[in-house]
Formats: structure tokens, C-alpha cells, sequence
């Protein structure tokens, strides 16, 4: 019995955000075949020399989340993250909150999923937000910081409909998490 061995690549297309700097866009090849697809999301020679120098990915989180849910904005100060719609498609956008910033209150928007499958690269001081436009969608994030991890209580908060960054969103009505809604 003869077996065909193919050899995948992994490699990345890395982009730069033209709206928010220190934003990359990432996007991995894909092979395609009759049963489907494979890519990799992550290999350390080729995108853990994004990181600052001395900082590594330490933990990865997945989040589900049923049709016009809305999450974030949220952030922190110190911890970058490598974000992707693994299943479904989303909305993803990203704020600078960095009041120092050129770029203040600038956001800028991604389709992520099922059809597109780029990751994007959020550095500290940057909202991270999405919503979901399909019937589900699987949400990964990856992420790198110093020290102790930064949870929900220590980080900031931004309404998803701010009027002082004025997102364009798909819908007006979004379903929410009560940390949200709050806003």
C-alpha cells in the first residue's frame, strides 16, 4: 500500500492595521481538500517574535456565544492578545483607549470566521469587542502579559455603543452580559 505524504506549510501573511498602530492582522495559510481544510493557528518561530522580548503566550481562553451577542469593549493596560473566530462568523473590532494615543478613541473593524480565517494581534491599551452575526460562533483568544493574569474586575470597560467612538454596529439591539448593560 503506497500513502501520499503532504507537506502542509505554515506560514502566516502578518499585515499592519493602517488605522491603529502596533494592530496586526494575521492570516495563516489554509489547505483545502475534498475533506475539508487544516491551518495552524500559532507557531512560536513565526509569530512569538510579535511579543516584546522576554514575553510568551501563557494561556489561551474560548468563549461561545449565540447570534447578535455583543461582547466588550474590554481591556487592560498589559496584556496583548491573538484573537480568531474559529467557527461561525463575527464583528470584530478594536479600540484605542490609550488617552496618550494618536489614535484615541479610533477603532477599526474585522470579519472573522468560518470564510475568513485571520487572527488579529491586539496590543495592551486596546478595546477588544465582537459580535456575532451567525447562528453561533467560537471565539479564541491567546494570550500573553507579565505577571499575574488581569480578570474582569481589573479591567476597563467601554459601552459597546459610546458615543465618543461611534462604532457602526449591524444591529442596535444586541444581547449583552450584564457587566455590559450596565454601561
Amino acid at each position: 500500500m503506497t500513502h501520499m505524504v503532504e507537506k502542509m506549510a505554515i506560514e502566516f501573511s502578518i499585515t499592519e492595521s493602517h488605522v491603529l498602530p502596533g494592530v496586526k492582522i494575521i492570516t495563516p495559510s489554509v489547505f483545502e481538500e475534498s475533506r475539508g481544510s487544516i491551518w495552524t493557528s500559532y507557531g512560536t518561530d513565526s509569530l512569538g517574535s510579535l511579543l516584546p522580548r522576554g514575553l510568551s503566550f501563557k494561556h489561551d481562553k474560548f468563549s461561545h456565544s449565540n447570534t447578535n451577542v455583543l461582547r466588550g469593549i474590554h481591556g487592560d493596560h498589559k496584556s496583548w492578545k491573538l484573537v480568531s473566530c474559529i467557527h461561525g462568523q463575527i464583528k470584530q473590532v478594536v479600540v484605542d483607549m490609550k488617552v496618550s494615543s494618536k489614535t484615541y478613541l479610533k477603532w477599526e473593524s474585522f470579519d472573522l470566521g468560518t470564510q475568513n480565517r485571520s487572527m488579529i494581534l491586539i496590543p495592551p491599551g486596546m478595546g477588544n469587542a465582537f459580535y456575532v452575526s451567525s447562528s453561533s460562533a467560537l471565539y479564541h483568544y491567546k494570550l500573553a502579559y507579565s505577571g499575574d493574569y488581569i480578570d474582569a474586575d481589573e479591567q476597563f470597560t467601554v459601552s459597546w455603543n459610546d458615543p465618543r467612538i461611534n462604532i457602526k454596529w449591524p444591529t442596535n439591539d444586541p444581547i449583552l452580559s450584564e457587566r455590559d448593560a450596565r454601561l
